[in-house]
C-alpha cells in the first residue's frame, strides 16, 4: 500500500532533561507523517475539513524499542495497512539517521462528516487517488 518518508529534526522543547525526546511527542510525530503522506496524493487535512470531512484517531499504538535524542534527525515511514474504508488504519516506524529503529506504531482514524458528526465512509476522492498508486 502507499508508503512515505517524512524527515525531521528533533527540537531542544521535544525532550526532557536527559536529552531525551519525551514520550508524548510521538504521537505528533506520526501525525507529522499521515500529514505528509495524504499531502503526497494532493491533498491536505485543511482539504478534507473544507470538504465536510473530520478524521478523529480512535487507536494509537506505539512499541518504543530505542530512545531519540536532541538533534536527531528522524525519518518517519508511513504506509496505509489496507484501503479504507469508515477507518483508514496506518503503520509506521520510525528511525534514527543511523538507521536504527526506534519506534513501532499504528493508528486508526474514523471518517466523519462534519455535520452530522456520524461515521461516514471513505470520500471517494481519496479513494480514486490510492486506485492510482
Amino acid at each position: 500500500m502507499k508508503k512515505t518518508f517524512t524527515n525531521l529534526r528533533v527540537r531542544y522543547g521535544e525532550t526532557d532533561k536527559m536529552g531525551i525526546v519525551y514520550y508524548g511527542n510521538y504521537a505528533l510525530y506520526l501525525e507529522q507523517g499521515r500529514t505528509e503522506w495524504l499531502r503526497s496524493l494532493g491533498f491536505s487535512y485543511k482539504y478534507m475539513e473544507d470538504n465536510n470531512v473530520e478524521l478523529p484517531v480512535v487507536n494509537l499504538n506505539i512499541d518504543f524499542k530505542k530512545p531519540a535524542f536532541y538533534d536527531d534527525v528522524l525519518t518517519i515511514t508511513t504506509t496505509l495497512k489496507k484501503t479504507p474504508e469508515v477507518r483508514i488504519e496506518f503503520y509506521y516506524e520510525i528511525h534514527n539517521q543511523e538507521s536504527k529503529l526506534l519506534v513501532e506504531a499504528t493508528t486508526t482514524l474514523v471518517f466523519v462528516n462534519s455535520t452530522t458528526k456520524k461515521l461516514m465512509k471513505a470520500p471517494a476522492y481519496l479513494l480514486e487517488k490510492l486506485k492510482d498508486e
